[in-house]
């Protein structure tokens, strides 16, 4: 899947955006600080390389401890910036991605 974002609202260019779903592993418990600034440093990266569109802890969803919205070319780019993730890199999280069809005011929120 290559397709590009598109911010700019081009007509012929769909917006799509990925979604990672930071998942809880038996070790989530076991996170400590040392790893929590491991995983704010990666956020911070994200963000000052454009990539970063939202993230933040969820409430309410067993087993599913975070999301973070990322902005990328290609579904591929997405899935290696979720396995660099400390988190999931170090064995105390693991994660799903899924595409986001953008729907807006641009393109008349998807109709």
């Amino acid at each position: 899947m290559k397709e590009k974002f598109c911010i700019t609202g081009d007509k012929g260019m769909e917006k799509l955006l990925y979604v990672m779903f930071i998942e809880r592993s038996k070790l989530y418990n076991k996170i400590n600080k040392a790893m929590v600034i491991k995983h704010v440093e990666h956020i911070k990266k994200l963000d000052d390389s454009g990539k970063l569109v939202l993230c933040g802890p969820l409430k309410g969803y067993p087993g599913v401890a975070a999301m973070i919205i990322l902005k990328t070319d290609s579904y591929e780019e997405a899935e290696e910036m979720c396995k660099s993730e400390p988190f999931v890199a170090e064995g105390y999280a693991t994660y799903k991605l899924c595409t986001l069809r953008v729907g807006d005011r641009d393109n008349n929120y998807l109709l």
